[in-house]
């Protein structure tokens, strides 16, 4: 009798622990399916020595044994988006799936994780650029690769948007060739830091379209050229600002001299991203508006140092900032000089 009860109790925690389930498990078939969805976000839950190792392409990564998983997971995907989780054999990325599910996703769980997506032949690749997710007016999602520097990869609605492409930077290197091609190349100025032609010859197809500002045309013998104050209309729900970029300090006027260069402003569906470019913290930034992403470089004698940063961000108030372009320079102080101003500062891997 003992024995039958216990046995009843069992299997009534499992009926009750099965129907708390609230993701869904899925094969691998349908996995690959699912996860190239338009509202679904791929996300890795490993550990970040096990995502370096492999894993597969495009994942957002988010360590599920961390403290703030959720909080994490809360910031970088969107409500109403559908997660696709995945880890090693399928039980941390379960563990993941119901903790995500509590927060209101919609969650598909891999059935046997990443040893199942490699037994059946899919592919994973070793790129662990950082990402960041976000949502435009509309409900698209802008996904946002730190690539390195001044480097930046943009991916919106299917469409590939290089900014300053460089493939190799004193010992890092990025592999343009293991990307998808740019429908959109856009190059603020011609220093060897943000001006590759083979990045950008690379990246290039049929259809690519290349921005820049005179000098580097002139250079490459081709491209669309913007100068400062010219605005145009790129594609559908993709419309760019070139913007002033240059050095006001004495001394350091040689480097990017007024005029010369561009920084740009990307409106992508109505969330505006501000790529700075190479500039100090100039007057021109009082007429930048509404701006949700900015990327301000932070290293002198070249660009700002962290005080002009802090300046520069208190004027033109953006709802996330990356300092990047920023080599040796110390940033990690920025976040908290600007947390009273209510900015959400990222640092990330742009050294």
């Amino acid at each position: 009798m003992k024995k039958c009860l216990t046995f009843l109790l069992a299997l009534l925690g499992l009926n009750t622990a099965c129907s708390q389930q609230n993701y869904e498990n899925v094969d691998v078939n349908a996995f690959a399916t699912t996860m190239n969805e338009a509202d679904v976000v791929l996300l890795d839950v490993r550990t970040d020595k096990e995502f370096a190792e492999g894993h597969i392409g495009g994942a957002l990564h988010i360590d599920v044994n961390k403290d703030d998983f959720v909080e994490q997971a809360l910031m970088q995907v969107p409500q109403g988006k559908r997660i696709a989780v995945y880890c090693r054999s399928g039980r941390r990325s379960a563990r993941a799936a119901g903790l995500l599910a509590n927060a209101g996703y919609s969650v598909v769980n891999l059935k046997g994780g990443i040893m199942a997506w490699q037994k059946e032949r899919m592919a994973v690749t070793t790129d662990t650029h950082e990402q960041d997710v976000f949502t435009t007016k509309s409900g698209k999602t802008v996904t946002l690769y730190a690539l390195q520097h001044a480097s930046i990869r943009l991916v919106y609605d299917g469409k590939e948007i290089e900014i300053d492409p460089v493939a190799k930077l004193g010992n890092r290197t990025t592999d343009y060739a293991a990307m998808p091609k740019a429908d959109y190349i856009f190059v603020t100025h011609e220093h060897g830091d943000h001006f590759d032609r083979g990045a950008i010859s690379t990246l290039t197809a049929n259809g690519t379209r290349l921005v820049t500002n005179r000098r580097c045309a002139d250079m490459l013998g081709y491209g669309e050229v913007m100068a400062n104050g010219d605005s145009k209309q790129v594609a559908e729900g993709i419309s760019v600002e070139a913007v002033p970029a240059y050095n006001t300090t004495e001394g350091h006027l040689q480097f990017h001299p007024k005029g010369r260069d561009n920084g740009y402003i990307l409106t992508i569906d109505g969330l505006r991203i501000y790529i700075a470019g190479d500039t100090e913290d100039i007057p021109e930034m009082a007429q930048i508006k509404d701006i949700d992403i900015a990327f301000l470089p932070c290293n002198q004698p070249y660009t700002m140092t962290t005080s002009q940063l802090v300046k520069a961000a208190r004027t033109i108030k953006p709802r996330v900032l990356f300092p990047y372009h920023y080599g040796q320079t110390d940033v990690s102080g920025i976040p908290a000089e600007l947390k009273a101003d209510g900015i959400d500062v990222r640092i990330r891997h742009y050294e």
